[in-house]
């Protein structure tokens, strides 16, 4: 069902056999996550991830986000467009939501200004 719909959408998009074809291939996988910002995989698939490709996309900060059948999946991806990530030491990392792609670069340099300020003062 995602796959349709991501192909409707005009997003790249993997099926279980794209993923079995990487089989834990290190280089695969690391490229794969060098060429994407984001992930994000239905319910059924999820699970199989770890499996299906070890742990190169977790390493690389970029375990894939859930998506499920009652969400939108063009709503989700907008969400994830709209969240940075601040990476401190080594082990910390947080997903802040700053804005949307409606909003001017102003507004946006202001949320994450913000955004940074208040995590600075934790």
């Amino acid at each position: 069902q995602h796959c349709d719909e991501a192909k409707a959408n005009e997003v790249p998009f993997m099926d279980a056999e794209a993923l079995k074809k990487l089989n834990k291939n290190k280089k695969a996988v690391k490229k794969l996550a060098k060429k994407y910002d984001a992930f994000l995989a239905s319910e059924s698939l999820i699970k199989q991830i770890p499996r299906l490709l070890g742990p190169g996309l977790n390493k690389a900060g970029k375990f894939p986000g859930l998506l499920t059948h009652q969400e939108s999946m063009m709503m989700k991806i907008d969400e994830v467009k709209a969240t940075i990530k601040f990476q401190m030491k080594k082990v910390l990392c947080l997903s802040v939501a700053v804005g949307n792609v409606g909003m001017s670069a102003d507004d946006l340099a202001q949320n994450v200004h913000l955004s940074i300020n208040f995590l600075v003062s934790l």
